[in-house]
């Protein structure tokens, strides 16, 4: 063999193992160390070496399986039909290249396609026998899965039985997959309990239904879409994927309501960049579209190709993830003094973006992940959020890493104690909290932070005014509180000098803070930065004191008696309350003209007064929010929960399970989106 082919052969090995250590890491430990971009760069490299090169294919190869080997915990089933995976096309190029390669292997250009989002989640095959759920199992290898039927049976969106005239036996495939709000909620839960962070929604699925104790199982919000029909015996089945789809629902499963139907690749491509553009908006994360050919004959026909369906192909987005150099862990201070570090970052591109700092929660969490000054590590952006650490990378550590210690960063040679890395005054940590505290409330940093959410959207919503003139309001003097923002329409001449602030931005400027004295009560309280209190407890407040006057004398017993606000979200508000800044403060807003009543409108007559509303899921004609304000105006209440109070429920597309059963063990009626807005109409 000559030097060339054993360099290529040795390459091939060695990739070969990297790629099986990161498929254990992921598949059997839950604990990836590469972002999902970096894996796929690897096994394509891979790949097109095994292309060039098949003599050095084997059947072991990575390119070769389709997932990890399942755990040795779990009965291993054997899957009657391979459950297969995903060609991948990170680029236009490569999903134009995929439709070419069909359309030449069933002779027509001319075909179907079904387009829908890859769920980030964990593939699972459900089997039914005489209409009954018998057996839910991973993927696993493709040939060989872990027996999970008890974990799933806990799944409220997975049927235990299906109608009568479904087949005798069957097969259907799909993805759990746990919606963000659960995510965000179990990992708090994790955080308090002192347990390792998942590192996405999908390791949390993972790590969900592998479970040996069902019954942990049961406490995580998963969920389900069903994408494809494995097999069937017994009765016909449809003739294209678009139909069997439409049929599974009908036997009470629940597929994806953003499926299209396309007749070309330009639609489907279409579809990419809409979902690319709107992945945020759902609340489950999707890391791509999965593009597939419609016609059930012509999945026949095209066949696969290395346990890789020729008929479908997976379009994925631009990566959310990726890895890059710790450079140091600094601290900022946050509006209720709180010293939060943060990371610095060796710059790295993730989905488009150059990120150069990210978010770290405080010194347990870093603890607890293990994240080290000059440590490799994987960090995770999504969306406009900011980026986070998902957690280091220790294979590539060299002895040079150090842990941190917020104590030893802000510690005070001089002072002879920890001190605020802004203003210098003494740091405390409450007996009964993680986070270390600045004790001055006139902390630049601090006052800053207020300010920035006095004037944000949900707030006062003062446009124009952002954190750059904030800023430099604060350092030329011109305002020390969030109060005094009402006094620079005095200092009008002063503001036109400062640089690049024109007359034009001025005036807006000022406009913007004029309009802001007439927002709602609920607005002003949130604005005031209380801690513990957002938009939500808020409008609480607001409902039940008639003025920050109110407010302000208001006892903790009296506190107590409010739905959803318990001793420290109460404790909280009395504390605001004493010091002495925060009275200054609420005094020259009022001076200012800012002093917002409860408004108290008489629903008497109001066609839906006495009627209470919850709304589940999605609706398209307008946001969640706007609706309820609609119900309000017209005299009706809405709720979050479904109680035996509860008229309607509302439900829209990927309705709550836990909201669909309570309404339904309590006999309550459920409408549809058009159904309210007939009620909105007053149709009927």
């Amino acid at each position: 063999m000559s030097e060339h082919l054993n360099a290529v052969q040795k390459h091939i090995a060695e990739l070969r193992k990297e790629l099986n250590y990161h498929n254990h890491r992921y598949y059997v430990l839950d604990s990836p160390e590469i972002s999902d971009a970096e894996y796929d760069k690897l096994i394509q490299e891979l790949r097109k070496l095994e292309a060039d090169y098949p003599q050095f294919l084997t059947p072991d190869s990575p390119t070769q399986r389709v997932g990890g080997a399942p755990a040795a915990a779990f009965h291993v089933i054997t899957h009657p039909v391979p459950l297969l995976s995903l060609a991948n096309a990170f680029e236009k190029a490569d999903l134009l290249a995929w439709h070419t390669r069909t359309a030449k292997l069933l002779s027509t250009a001319q075909f179907d396609l079904v387009c829908e989002h890859k769920i980030d989640g964990l593939k699972i095959a459900l089997v039914y026998e005489n209409g009954q759920f018998v057996q839910g199992a991973t993927r696993g290898d493709g040939i060989h899965g872990e027996d999970i039927t008890l974990n799933l049976k806990t799944v409220r969106s997975i049927p235990l039985s299906v109608p009568g005239d479904a087949p005798t036996r069957f097969e259907v495939q799909g993805e759990i997959y746990l919606p963000k709000a659960g995510f965000k909620k179990l990992n708090i839960e994790r955080e308090n309990e002192g347990e390792p962070l998942f590192a996405n929604p999908r390791n949390a699925a993972a790590g969900s239904v592998r479970q040996l104790d069902p019954r942990i199982t049961a406490r995580r919000p998963l969920d389900i879409f069903i994408y494809h029909l494995g097999w069937a015996e017994g009765k016909a089945t449809p003739e294209t994927h678009w139909e069997t789809i439409q049929w599974l629902k009908s036997l009470g499963f629940k597929t994806n309501p953003y499926m299209r139907k396309v007749n070309h690749i330009e639609a489907a491509e279409a579809y990419h960049e809409e979902w690319q553009q709107k992945r945020d908006d759902l609340p489950y994360e999707i890391d791509g579209v999965v593009i597939k050919v419609d016609r059930m004959d012509y999945h026949e026909t095209l066949g696969d190709v290395g346990r890789e369906p020729r008929w479908a192909i997976a379009y994925k987005f631009p990566a959310i993830q990726a890895t890059t150099k710790l450079k140091e862990i600094a601290i900022s201070v946050g509006r209720t003094g709180t010293l939060n570090p943060y990371a610095i970052l060796e710059p790295v591109k993730v989905g488009g973006v150059t990120i150069e700092r990210a978010a770290l929660h405080n010194e347990d969490d870093i603890r607890r992940k293990d994240i080290r000054e000059s440590d490799w590590v994987i960090i995770q952006r999504a969306g406009d959020v900011i980026p986070e650490i998902v957690g280091p990378i220790t294979s590539k550590r060299t002895g040079e890493e150090k842990e941190f210690s917020i104590l030893s960063k802000i510690y005070d040679k001089d002072k002879g104690r920890p001190a605020c890395p802004v203003c210098g005054a003494e740091v405390i940590q409450p007996a009964d909290e993680v986070m270390y505290y600045c004790t001055n409330a006139a902390c630049p940093a601090q006052v800053q932070r207020r300010i920035e959410l006095f004037v944000s959207r949900g707030a006062m919503d003062i446009r124009g005014l952002g954190e750059k003139w904030i800023n430099a309001f604060l350092e030329q003097g011109l305002i020390h509180d969030m109060a005094d923002i009402f006094t620079l329409k005095e200092k009008r001449d002063t503001l036109i000098e400062l640089e690049k602030l024109g007359e034009k931005s001025v005036d807006n400027m000022l406009n913007a803070i004029e309009k802001s004295k007439g927002q709602s009560l609920a607005r002003v309280i949130y604005a005031l930065g209380i801690r513990h209190v957002g938009e939500e407890t808020a409008a609480l407040l607001a409902d039940n004191f008639a003025n920050l006057n109110e407010l302000k004398n208001a006892q903790e017993s009296k506190l107590l008696t409010i739905d959803s606000i318990g001793p420290k979200i109460a404790l909280s508000i009395v504390t605001f309350f004493r010091q002495e800044q925060n009275l200054l403060i609420i005094a020259k807003l009022k001076e200012a003209g800012v002093w917002p009543q409860r408004e108290i409108k008489s629903t008497a007559g109001l066609p839906l007064t006495g009627k209470e509303f919850v709304i589940t899921g999605t609706l398209k004609a307008f946001s969640r929010e706007v609706a309820q304000d609609r119900i309000r105006t017209l005299g009706g209440t809405t709720k979050d929960n479904v109680t035996k109070n509860t008229a309607y429920l509302v439900v829209g597309e990927d309705p709550g399970a836990n909201k669909l059963t309570r309404a339904k063990t309590l006999g309550t009626a459920q409408i549809d989106e058009e159904k309210l807005l007939a009620i909105l109409e007053q149709k009927n």
